[in-house]
């Protein structure tokens, strides 16, 4: 969107104010009236255009705004479509069941809190969502707490720390394309460049739980009855690890995530049909509708019953949305506006990273939505970090730090009104154990101060900032 400059920007206080008065709408109905953030959104379009019309600008310039910012997540969009389709065909084909199947095994030894946090993680990163592995395998952890004595605010912040991993680090997670496609920033490149501060803030969240578990070992009825109902759904092959080998060759093989996901998801929908899970043509049709268990539990039916280019329709009108907003922002001069002031202050790599994750945290607390808080910082700060001379991923990782794990932290926000009604569990209560959660942006900062795992922009792309320019 950096290409649509107005040809007269407004003042600095204006577009701080315009853009402050559409958060405030947006923040309004998302936390008091709790809509879905489309409404507000398209609210907020209404009110740019309404004073893009006060500005003198003609609808067509306009328009042209909103369809140049939509544009720019149409790689975004079509990976949504693929993720969906990958999760039906991974469904059908046994591949997400034989993962949540092995990380139950796990969950039945000592360590609570430390295994809860590492099954959430491994069940999020299959399923790329934190909402169903918080809704489903969550729930479940949290019944065998109960049953233990352990304290629910620390597993549930085991629970939001491992759903959220998993969010954030797999190739099925809308957030985690939305954050590489949005800055431009290819999508394995982006998961490899986020381990620098994934895998400490991992390996830390792992210890400390170890510390905080109980000395008894988890037994419970919960586990067995899913690993019961996942045997029952008759999904589970030694074939069905076949789709996640050829991801993870191809992703090796550094081939681009579109070619990844759609070679995989061909892949295991040929092993599901022959292996007759389901007929050919309801097999093929689960790629739009998605994959329906039927078993005697209904929550593995739940956890399993996903996917399809469907599901991901929500994700998509919302980007869209969000993006039109975006486009406008720019075309009406009030985001290049509010940067050409403070961009003279954001030359620095300390400057830039420190702005951007303290940006995205602001949008998350104002407005308690996660996609924008991603869209509209990874829009607004591409061109500092490329005069700032920092590669594009270190942008999409920060988004990520400081975006798509502080949502589950903000009472209002959608991710924590969702939690905290599943798991039980008020998100003041889990916040200081969502160690994983807390980590993430303050490693990012702290990398942002140092210099340190910042990759440049110049033909060293593999080699790490050694100085820090004030």
């Amino acid at each position: 969107m950096l290409h649509l400059q107005p040809k007269k920007l407004p003042g600095v206080i204006e577009a701080s104010l315009l853009l402050v008065i559409t958060i405030g709408i947006i923040s309004y109905f998302i936390i008091e009236i709790q809509s879905v953030p489309h409404v507000p959104i398209l609210l907020g379009i209404l009110l740019m255009i309404g004073y893009g019309f006060f500005k003198r600008m003609s609808f067509k310039d306009l328009q042209y705004g909103m369809v140049q910012g939509a544009q720019t997540g149409m790689g975004a969009v079509l990976l949504f479509f693929l993720i969906g389709i990958l999760i039906s065909s991974w469904m059908a084909s046994g591949t997400i069941p034989v993962l949540m199947d092995a990380a139950f095994s796990l969950a039945g030894g000592p360590w609570f809190l430390a295994i809860t946090f590492a099954v959430t993680a491994i069940v999020g990163v299959a399923l790329g969502s934190s909402f169903t592995t918080a809704a489903t395998v969550g729930v479940a952890l949290i019944g065998v707490a109960q049953s233990m004595d352990v304290s629910l605010a620390m597993t549930a912040g085991a629970i939001v720390s491992g759903a959220f991993f998993g969010d954030k680090m797999s190739p099925l997670s809308d957030t985690t394309n939305l954050a590489s496609t949005v800055v431009d920033v290819d999508l394995f490149d982006h998961i490899k460049n986020m381990s620098w501060t994934t895998v400490p803030a991992f390996i830390i969240t792992f210890i400390l739980f170890i510390i905080l578990s109980p000395q008894q070992s988890a037994e419970s009825e919960q586990l067995s009855n899913f690993q019961n109902g996942l045997a029952e759904a008759g999904l589970i092959h030694w074939s069905s690890w076949l789709p996640l080998l050829v991801l993870v060759g191809l992703t090796v093989a550094k081939k681009p995530a579109f070619i990844s996901l759609a070679a995989s998801s061909i892949i295991a929908t040929l092993i599901a049909g022959l292996r007759g899970v389901l007929g050919w043509g309801a097999l093929w049709g689960t790629w739009f509708d998605g994959f329906t268990a039927e078993t005697s539990s209904d929550v593995v039916n739940d956890l399993l019953t996903r996917g399809g280019m469907n599901s991901m329709l929500f994700t998509v009108s919302l980007v869209i949305l969000a993006l039109a907003l975006g486009g406008l922002f720019f075309i009406t001069g009030v985001i290049p506006a509010i940067l050409q002031k403070v961009q003279h202050g954001l030359k620095s790599v300390r400057s830039a990273t420190l702005s951007t994750a303290f940006t995205a945290i602001g949008i998350n607390i104002a407005i308690g939505e996660q996609y924008l808080s991603i869209l509209l910082t990874g829009e607004a700060y591409q061109d500092i970090y490329k005069k700032a001379n920092l590669a594009r991923k270190n942008l999409s990782r920060t988004l990520e730090d400081a975006g798509t794990v502080i949502n589950p932290l903000v009472p209002w926000s959608v991710c924590g009104v969702f939690l905290s009604g599943v798991l039980g569990v008020p998100v003041l209560d889990y916040l200081p154990f969502a160690f994983f959660c807390l980590l993430s942006p303050i490693l990012t900062i702290l990398f942002g101060i140092t210099g340190k795992t910042l990759t440049p922009n110049s033909s060293e792309q593999n080699k790490p900032l050694k100085k820090v320019v004030n």
